[in-house]
């Protein structure tokens, strides 16, 4: 039981509106003061400035309210929890931040010669080192820009493996669980797909490999804890059965969070795996970047990981090494998003051994929602979940209240709404990460509101149907949306 259902933090206020600034400027205004130059003007040439953009004329005043109120309408994770599954959206310490800002780094130009770029450079190499003892692989490259670039990364070393060794092996083993770009992925490295079915506690199964492994096989692709939020215990195995035949073994790590520092990835057989800077290492995550995906790999993939990699030398200095003869070469300019990888690195030094605990808290805050909830919504897979748990609207339906339903009446209560409708392979699926930077107060919260949600489905289904009320704009028609988006000011009648 819960100590006291808490008040939902979403409440009915000030909502303010805001016109586009050409709406609101006024010919003649002027946010600054330009000194008198002392010289005559001298306009620009009609034929060279033609029309020019129509600048709006604002003062000081107006240019602050408007993004100021803009800002108003945004949601992120300094505004509240933001429970997206599989996505890990945590609070990142502001500190990161500050010194990410530090001008010895951000001024440093990245063609400046080793010799003067020594604080970079072993930022570089110390933070690669960092990367792979969190998870017991022998070395890592910072290159690789986001997520899916890191994926690539490590498929494209599996490729250049097989072809150095001649194996001509076609195919890659990819589960029901595994993340949508792996497929993608594995069609863009020349392999073609296999699916993998899962079992019915949701991994995969060693009998299910083993139906499809041939000699054809590179390797599988696999996300660990899977996308449905259960660890694959089976792996171990699984990776020895695709090692016995020359296979491989890639490991998706966007689901890291779950297992920093628990999991030793070599001994799980795991031959390359990419992380997430921005969803486990407290670096920015949405808003179109900057991501960051490094890799690690074990003994048989590091010749082949991307140059030119960072070495210390004799003297203990640093220094570009590009003599990598079997290295699938270059995948960014420069090397990667430097910014981030100094979030990241202060990240790991500020938890050092502590990294662990980030991780069993984040257990510990999934298991908590799922054991809260699931007398209320439908869980699917019963038993110990990772790091987020997966529940479905199957007893909501009953009331014709869906998913959809329930993450828009999360909005009026103040909750950002979790990842709805995936994982594909379940129906309804409502997807809730709480990460470990949510205290027990916020979850209590969370776990109220949805509490409530399920009992206004049965009782009061129209305050669903009708949700959110409370937001600047209504329920939109989602798919309309999609299809003619409205990109001007003018939302019109129809909006």
């Amino acid at each position: 039981m819960l100590d006291a259902a808490p008040e939902p933090v979403g409440a009915s206020g000030l909502i303010l509106n805001e016109p586009p600034l050409w709406e609101r400027g006024r010919t003649g205004r002027s946010a600054i003061s330009v000194p008198n130059p002392g010289v005559p003007s001298s306009p620009m040439p009609q034929d060279v400035a033609g029309d020019g953009p129509d600048w709006p004329d604002l003062s000081e005043l107006e240019v602050v309210r408007h993004y100021t109120r803009l800002s108003t309408w945004n949601f992120g994770v300094d505004t509240g929890m933001y429970p997206l599954g599989s996505c890990t959206m945590k609070y990142n310490p502001k500190v990161h931040e500050a010194l990410a800002a530090l001008p010895g780094f951000t001024r440093a130009h990245p063609l400046l010669p080793a010799e003067a770029s020594q604080g970079a450079l072993r930022l570089i190499h110390e933070t690669e080192r960092l990367l792979a003892d969190v998870v017991g692989l022998r070395e890592a490259s910072l290159q690789p820009a986001a997520g899916a670039h890191g994926e690539l990364c490590g498929m494209l070393m599996i490729a250049a493996y097989h072809r150095h060794h001649k194996t001509g092996k076609t195919k890659v083993l990819v589960p029901d669980t595994a993340h949508g770009t792996n497929p993608a992925t594995a069609a863009m490295c020349g392999f073609s797909e296999v699916k993998v079915p899962l079992g019915p506690d949701g991994r995969i199964e060693v009998p299910a490999v083993a139906d499809l492994l041939d000699d054809d096989v590179a390797a599988i692709m696999v996300t660990n804890p899977n996308t449905l939020g259960i660890f694959e215990s089976n792996l171990p195995e699984i990776s020895r059965m695709l090692h016995e035949r020359g296979a491989l073994v890639y490991g998706d790590g966007a689901n890291l969070n779950a297992v920093m520092g628990r999991v030793d990835m070599d001994k799980m057989g795991v031959d390359v795996i990419h992380y997430n800077l921005h969803k486990s290492m407290s670096t920015p995550h949405g808003g179109g970047g900057p991501g960051s995906g490094p890799v690690a790999v074990g003994e048989r993939l590091v010749p082949y990981l991307p140059g030119p990699r960072v070495v210390k030398t004799a003297d203990g200095s640093f220094a570009w090494n590009d003599d990598l003869p079997l290295s699938i070469g270059r995948l960014h300019a420069f090397h990667g998003q430097f910014g981030i990888f100094l979030r990241a690195y202060a990240y790991l030094l500020s938890l050092g051994k502590d990294l662990p605990q980030a991780s069993g808290f984040a257990v510990l805050a999934a298991n908590y929602v799922q054991e809260k909830l699931k007398d209320a919504y439908d869980l699917p897979f019963a038993g110990r979940c990772m790091h987020e748990c997966v529940f479905t609207d199957a007893k909501q339906r009953e009331f014709k209240i869906s998913t959809l339903d329930i993450a828009k009446r999360l909005i009026d209560l103040g909750y950002h709404p979790p990842t709805i409708y995936f994982p594909l392979v379940v129906n309804g699926a409502i997807m809730i990460e709480p990460t470990e930077t949510e205290s027990k107060e916020e979850l209590d919260g969370f776990i109220a509101a949805m509490r409530r949600i399920a009992q206004e489905a049965a009782g009061e289904p129209d305050v669903l149907h009708a949700a959110p009320a409370l937001t600047k704009v209504g329920r939109l028609d989602e798919t309309a949306a999609a299809r003619k988006p409205k990109l001007t000011g003018d939302m019109g009648q129809d909006a």
